[in-house]
């Protein structure tokens, strides 16, 4: 039979390696354990990555802070039951759709880092985006054409963005926080907050999805027109998209009523 020796008993000490590595697979919950766990441990490397965790704690408690903050609307209107925000991507670009998000939080929502969706990054927005399509009591996505843009102008096509919208909600909302408009034909009380993206969580949640909606939408234009590099400029004019509107004239998902300036004289592809 093999002995075993009082040495087998004593835990093995973890390499600065294997320590790298568990801070890195550690949620934000689980970063005070570890740094409860490793600060007394007085290798110079272990004590850099507790100094990285606290700043990392530090960094989510203002976090939390922050969207506390953006919680305020909601808690001034909190008697109205369902509160939806609504906000647009697309009033500026020189093709596709203008699309028009509407969501409605849960009232003990928990969801951080909602912000203006061009103050985050696109793999921060889409990991977002997953997380408001699973917790949001409903998400309503609108989106008017290129063509009816150009028919009606870009703020009434903006307009019937939302409406449709709100329309698309599986819950009828109580009040809606807007980015700075009051949409006409909505017989729903409505809150025009400016710069609302960056002050409300609703508000936030819609820029959110509409951001992502069309984002996703342009990469796929991009397939099918890729000299306009839609997947890069998402149809806004780039230099390189100006370039190529003068190359290549207009595609089909221009906006004719944007780009009149640019491509006057030349044919649209087919």
């Amino acid at each position: 039979m093999e002995k075993i020796t009082g040495q087998d008993f004593i835990k093995k000490e973890k390499n600065i390696q294997e320590i790298k590595n568990e801070l890195k697979a550690a949620c934000e919950s689980e970063l005070p354990v570890f740094v409860e766990r490793y600060e007394t441990d007085k290798r110079s490397g272990v004590q850099k990555l507790v100094e990285k965790a606290k700043k990392a704690i530090d960094a989510f408690d203002k976090e939390k802070l922050r969207t506390e903050a953006m919680k305020k609307y909601e808690k001034q209107y909190a008697s109205y039951e369902y509160i939806c925000g609504i906000d647009e991507v697309g009033r500026g670009p020189l093709a596709g759709p203008v699309v028009a998000g509407a969501v409605i939080l849960p009232k003990d929502c928990q969801i951080l880092y909602l912000n203006d969706s061009k103050q985050l990054s696109e793999r921060k927005r889409e990991e977002l985006y997953d997380i408001i399509m699973r917790e949001a009591v409903a998400v309503g996505i609108g989106m008017v054409s290129h063509e009816r843009i150009d028919e009606i102008n870009i703020l009434q096509a903006t307009y019937e963005a939302m409406r449709q919208a709100i329309s698309k909600l599986s819950v009828k909302p109580d009040l809606l926080l807007n980015d700075a408009v009051t949409i006409p034909d909505v017989q729903i009380r409505q809150v025009p907050i400016i710069k609302g993206d960056a002050k409300s969580v609703s508000i936030a949640a819609a820029s959110i999805v509409a951001k992502v909606t069309r984002d996703r939408l342009m990469v796929e234009y991009d397939k099918k027109y890729p000299e306009y590099h839609f997947a890069d400029n998402k149809g806004y004019g780039a230099a390189v998209h100006i370039e190529a509107l003068k190359t290549h004239g207009a595609s089909p998902i221009h906006r004719k009523s944007f780009i009149k300036n640019i491509t006057d004289g030349q044919e649209m592809q087919n």
